[in-house]
């Protein structure tokens, strides 16, 4: 018994789509749900060495298991956290580091500005993607030209002279 190559060709064209996932190179949001990323776990519960010390609870004040992402980052990076909390000036330890590090400027709203940016350069990338007759990986083809080759770098800084790591083999 034949089967129709329409059937086929239909068969085959479902199966091989439903192999393709954009996953989190999608441009576009995709929806307007919750963001995982901003959900932060609580920190171990244990219990107080004396009850009668604890603190008194406020409603929507802080708890002794709140985590302090900015705190952790400051001790994971070598600082010290109670200079976040006294006033939130720069400790005078780090002054030559914030004076070299802005010596050639501050730009205050440099999010903003790189976002409004990118939002605009995605916008002109997105024209032509609407009519693509196959899925293609918006992500690196919005961004291709701005990549940099890592092996076309490093060959270029050896053939200038410049020592260089040691490399896997090129492409």
């Amino acid at each position: 018994m034949r089967i129709p190559l329409g059937v086929i060709f239909v068969t085959t064209a479902l199966a091989i789509s439903g192999c393709g996932s954009s996953g989190l190179r999608e441009l576009q949001q995709p929806s307007t749900g919750p963001d995982e990323f901003m959900v932060m776990p609580a920190g171990q519960l244990t219990p107080p060495e004396n009850y009668a010390l604890l603190p008194t609870p406020t409603p929507g004040g802080s708890n002794l298991t709140d985590q302090n992402p900015q705190a952790d980052a400051v001790v994971a990076l070598g600082g010290n956290p109670a200079a976040l909390n006294s006033g939130g000036g720069v400790p005078t330890s780090d002054g030559a580091l914030v004076t070299a590090s802005s010596r050639y400027g501050v730009q205050p709203d440099i999010r903003a500005s790189l976002a409004a940016e990118d939002a605009a350069f995605r916008k002109r990338e997105n024209r032509t993607a609407r009519f693509k007759l196959f899925a293609v990986d918006r992500y690196e083809e919005a961004y291709d030209k701005e990549t940099l080759n890592p092996f076309k770098i490093n060959q270029w800084f050896r053939n200038s002279g410049y020592g260089t790591p040691s490399a896997p083999p090129g492409e």
